[in-house]
């Protein structure tokens, strides 16, 4: 592994920023204290920033020379609403305030690039730091796109990159194309007429309308959708009801669709608001049918995917990196970011979880899991990849 020696050497310092993070954890749009410390550290490096993109979003310029050519380096920064179980020094100190999806350590490394770049400029060009606020739900890139982001800081590309448990560390996975899922959320309410759990054929029962309809839904994955097409069609949620003996007014129905394909999408979201309005109105009730579309699919673009690959391959070798990893159909707001600019996303490996200290909880060190924690071993090596990679953007003609 060829890791960046002045950044190896910098290890300790970024783990104790990570792990300063990690203890103050902040939720989407929160992040004030967790952007200062950013913005702090950034100035100390003598490096210029903008500051308010997407409320609390950061942004670190790094200039050399005289070409105009760009790359953008995006990190995260928000935690999720969960409790900790972990007991180590650096345990949450905030109730209900988690890091349990490694933002912590995605500003860590970035931080780590960006220290590296302000003293050592190999390059022709801009390099931005882009601290991204609510990613776990608040679409904090968009955000940051729609105050502008893309205006003030002019690109070619922006890069992406996320730890991912179960990946042994030192190695990465990417691939071209779809790489995680759109995110979208329903709530169906379906009102009938409630009456006495012993007189059923004196109401119109929402429960049994409710059911009608969760099951049919199973058939657009089924029988409307194409087998080659990955989706999925969760029922997460049903309400109805609060005695025995009451069959109640109203039912309702809650879950997440998941999709790598806009055009499937579409075709889910018809043939549900379909299919529950017609089953509804056979039974002489009513629906209110609410579908929001959350993040679109992150799709790597071909180019700047062979780039990122070659680069990773140059620093840990070409066995080291799976470049056609296994798509997830987990969300993420970088989405955005490429559908605004060519780009690439990348999956670093954060091992199984053996690097955690004494005091960490009985649980996986899985991704939104109370008992996970970031491995510390992988900040030199994710810093070190935004450091060749801009380094090589910025020497291409």
């Amino acid at each position: 592994m060829k890791l960046i020696d002045p950044i190896i050497e910098f290890h300790h310092e970024l783990q104790r920023i990570r792990r300063e993070i990690h203890a103050n954890p902040e939720l989407c749009f929160e992040e004030r204290e967790t952007a200062d410390l950013v913005a702090k550290k950034l100035t100390e490096w003598g490096i210029p920033i903008l500051r308010g993109l997407g409320v609390t979003g950061v942004v670190g310029i790094i200039k050399n020379g005289n070409s105009d050519r760009a790359i953008g380096l995006r990190a995260d920064m928000d935690a999720l609403p969960m409790q900790e179980i972990n007991t180590f020094a650096h345990a949450s100190r905030n109730d209900g305030k988690m890091h349990a999806c490694g933002h912590d350590g995605h500003t860590a490394m970035l931080l780590g690039a960006a220290h590296y770049l302000s003293q050592n400029k190999n390059f022709d060009g801009t390099v931005y730091v882009i601290f991204q606020p609510a990613e776990e739900g608040g679409g904090g890139a968009k955000r940051m796109m729609d105050d502008g982001l893309f205006a003030q800081c002019p690109m070619q590309a922006v890069f992406g990159m996320h730890n991912w448990p179960g990946i042994p560390v030192g190695e990465f996975g990417v691939t071209v194309g779809p790489m995680m899922a759109s995110s979208n959320e329903f709530e169906v309410i379906v009102s009938g007429k409630g009456s006495h759990a012993a007189q059923p054929h004196k109401s119109v029962d929402p429960i049994m309308v409710a059911v009608q309809i969760a099951q049919s839904w199973q058939t657009i994955i089924t029988r409307n959708n194409s087998p080659i097409d990955a989706a999925v069609l969760s029922i997460t949620q049903i309400h109805a009801g609060s005695a025995t003996n009451v069959i109640p007014d109203n039912a309702s129905l809650i879950g997440t669709v998941r999709t790598f394909d806009l055009k499937v999408l579409d075709l889910i979201e018809t043939r549900m608001r379909a299919i529950a309005e017609h089953t509804a109105l056979a039974f002489d009730a009513k629906v209110d049918f609410r579908f929001h579309r959350n993040y679109p699919p992150l799709i790597n673009h071909a180019k700047e995917t062979a780039f990122a690959v070659e680069v990773l391959q140059s620093i840990v070798g070409e066995e080291k990196v799976n470049a056609h990893v296994e798509p997830t159909m987990g969300a993420e707001d970088f989405a955005y970011m490429l559908q605004g600019k060519p780009g690439c996303y990348v999956f670093i490996g954060n091992g199984e979880g053996d690097h955690r200290s004494a005091g960490h909880g009985l649980g996986p060190c899985n991704l939104h899991n109370p008992s996970y924690d970031f491995n510390d071993d992988l900040l030199p090596i994710g810093a070190t990849y935004w450091v060749r990679l801009a380094e090589a953007f910025l020497q291409q003609k």
